[in-house]
């Protein structure tokens, strides 16, 4: 008896080159553009214009949301994020903490 292996369990998620996160970050840009598009349509601009502009910044979501996909890969974003809540320094008035023995 032989049993088929999945040998892509504990990969992360990637979707033509898109890791992890960033999927959902570029799923959420495309249904803010189409909302945008919805209301500069029924504001009552030009069918042209509204295309021109939600291509533009469609252009502009992927060409940032692929950056920073690579630049951070899977996690690396959300370490960048977590580092401004590191402390600058750290302040000991006592030296028994070193002193102590477990």
């Amino acid at each position: 008896m032989s049993y088929q292996i999945n040998k892509g369990v504990n990969r992360p998620i990637e979707f033509k080159g898109l890791k992890a996160q960033y999927i959902g970050y570029l799923g959420g840009g495309l249904v803010t553009l189409l909302v945008l598009f919805a209301i500069l349509y029924l504001t009552g601009m030009a069918i042209y214009l509204c295309i021109l502009i939600i291509a533009g910044l469609g252009s502009v979501l992927f060409y940032k949301v692929y950056g920073l996909s690579h630049k951070y890969g899977e996690h690396g974003l959300m370490k960048r994020n977590a580092r401004r809540y590191l402390p600058i320094y750290l302040k000991f008035k006592t030296r028994r903490l070193f002193y102590e023995k477990c």
